[in-house]
């Protein structure tokens, strides 16, 4: 699937409409890998699909702090916990996250993860996860390309 967006606002509603669509895994996290250059649109997809789970914190890109835990809201809690935000374009290898607890969360089928720049840890990233490609287009179009069906 190619979506293309020219706003934040469109970027928002696109996420939301996707993150009502997601389904958790029988076994454990619905992993969510963006790929795409600086400025693509990657955290601010990510604030879309916090908007869907009801998150009502600020959703930043996790950069310099690598990795932002964000619990979803009781009333919110259909199928997840909390919305896990990993940052991976600072890790040297998929060995540097260890120190963040991935394999805990990405085993805990309560967790939905957003990872940016898997290609980082590509070693660490399921080949279940939703891969997710984000292009700046002309002026500020951004594409976006999902490699998963969504039922």
């Amino acid at each position: 699937m190619k979506v293309k967006t020219k706003t934040d606002e469109e970027m928002w509603a696109f996420a939301r409409t996707l993150g009502r669509q997601l389904r958790p895994r029988e076994k454990g996290a619905t992993i969510l890998a963006l790929s795409g250059d600086l400025g693509a649109g990657k955290t601010t997809f990510t604030q879309g699909i916090a908007m869907a789970l009801g998150i009502q914190e600020n959703v930043v890109s996790p950069t310099f702090v690598l990795m932002r835990q964000y619990r979803i809201p009781a009333e919110r809690k259909l199928a997840w916990n909390q919305l896990v935000h990993i940052d991976a374009y600072r890790l040297g290898s998929d060995k540097d996250l260890a120190a963040l607890r991935f394999e805990e969360f990405s085993q805990n089928a309560m967790n939905i993860i957003v990872i940016e720049w898997p290609e980082r840890i590509e070693a660490a990233i399921p080949k279940d996860s939703i891969r997710i490609t984000f292009e700046i287009g002309d002026k500020s179009e951004r594409i976006i390309q999902i490699d998963y069906k969504f039922i």
